[in-house]
């Protein structure tokens, strides 16, 4: 169900490491905020503010406090999901910037990935300090300089189908969890070109082609 609508990106706010630079940078691409339970406590760089929270709020000390600052707060006390997975599911968007789940506990840092590849095909990009990770979809086609990294993570089975501008090519490769895996694989320049038979594939590239990585996936939506 649909909680919270918005036609500008959304910038999901979530209760781990969250440096105030990074999220400057992602409020820069999708300017509306939205916590993920206490992540809506996380103070915001420039005077931004979030105007929703969405969660089991079990890790937000002052939910009243919220609502007093005119914060929408939508309590979801089901287990079965995780706070990220509340969001994805409630938000719609555009495009989804995600900062605060990746990195500290790895087992928060893998439920965010396996949330990731849940919500597919949603234009959802996690972003940590020095990576970013979205699942591909059908096709992800991004300009890359020479050599910029560009990994692949499989969390299903899944075959190559597509690549172009690849150092390795991808296409005709089988990819599992506990099996062959694509990390390290580089681009050669001008546009790069994967594709994979079905969902499931996390495509994980530096930081730095953040902009590029946005506008190609909100325009492919």
């Amino acid at each position: 169900m649909i909680l919270f609508a918005s036609d500008r990106p959304v910038t999901l706010i979530g209760g781990g490491p969250a440096p105030a630079d990074l999220i400057a940078r992602a409020l820069a691409i999708a300017p509306v905020a939205v916590g993920a339970d206490g992540g809506a406590e996380t103070p915001l760089p420039g005077g931004a503010q979030v105007v929703a929270a969405i969660g089991d709020m079990d890790s937000v000390s002052d939910p009243e406090g919220l609502r007093a600052r005119g914060v929408a707060v939508h309590e979801l006390p089901e287990q079965d999901t995780t706070d990220l997975e509340k969001c994805l599911y409630s938000v719609a968007a555009p495009l989804t910037l995600g900062v605060g789940f990746l990195g500290g506990r790895v087992d928060h840092h893998l439920a965010a990935l396996n949330a990731l590849a849940r919500a597919a095909p949603r234009p959802v990009i996690l972003l940590g300090t020095e990576d970013l990770v979205l699942a591909c979809p059908d096709t992800l086609a991004l300009d890359l300089d020479p050599g910029a990294r560009v990994s692949f993570f499989p969390l299903a089975p899944v075959t190559g189908v597509v690549s172009e501008g690849l150092r390795w090519p991808v296409k005709g490769l089988a990819f599992a969890p506990g099996g062959r895996i694509g990390t390290s694989n580089a681009a050669t320049g001008g546009r790069m070109r994967a594709g994979f038979d079905g969902p499931g594939m996390l495509a994980i590239l530096p930081l730095d082609q953040l902009e590029a990585v946005a506008a190609a996936l909100e325009g492919q939506e």
